[in-house]
């Protein structure tokens, strides 16, 4: 008997519920090793703007050479501590779409992350959270870590967001659509 096939987060398909418009500016806060990147670069079009924030140093230029390789012109790595006042380096008010991808489970000073995030987004700009449900099988978060879904719609609700809606987000991932008032 074949095991399951376990769908961990796919950006092809999540993706779809961001609602990226093209020329919109989209900011993936904690790209990582640029999972999104890709996808983001294609739904936000040639006039569109990706930024891709980004912590470890190391990958920044990593994020910058993959982007240039495929062809994603409108994307721009950025070194940013979101756990830092004035942290990320995009101005005030500017982005459409953010997106926050395995990474608020990581954050320790989660007051200082979603305020600085607020601070770049656009009034009526969307944030869409994707985290683990759990820690499963040595992968995700250690358990106390784990922010469940409600959670984290009321820490986002105490930032001047409301929470519009959830979606599917693959095996062992929550997928949450706020809107920041």
């Amino acid at each position: 008997m074949q095991e399951p096939t376990i769908r961990f987060v796919i950006p092809s398909v999540v993706s779809s519920h961001f609602h990226i418009r093209d020329g919109d500016i989209v900011a993936d806060f904690g790209a990582g090793v640029g999972n999104f990147i890709p996808e983001l670069s294609k739904r936000a079009g040639p006039d569109g703007r990706v930024y891709a924030c980004e912590i470890q140093k190391n990958l920044i230029e990593t994020l910058g050479n993959i982007a240039l390789k495929k062809g994603n012109h409108n994307v721009h790595p950025l070194w940013c501590d979101l756990e830092q006042e004035r942290g990320i380096k995009i101005p005030d008010g500017q982005v459409d779409v953010g997106v926050l991808i395995n990474t608020l489970s990581l954050i320790e000073e989660k007051d200082v992350a979603i305020a600085e995030i607020a601070r770049t987004l656009r009034s009526g700009a969307k944030l869409c959270v994707i985290d683990w449900t759990e820690s499963f099988g040595g992968l995700g978060p250690v358990p106390e870590a784990v922010i469940v879904a409600a959670d984290a719609i009321a820490l986002f609700e105490q930032h001047g967001f409301t929470f519009e809606t959830d979606f599917p987000a693959g095996a062992h991932h929550y997928g949450l659509l706020c809107r920041k008032n």
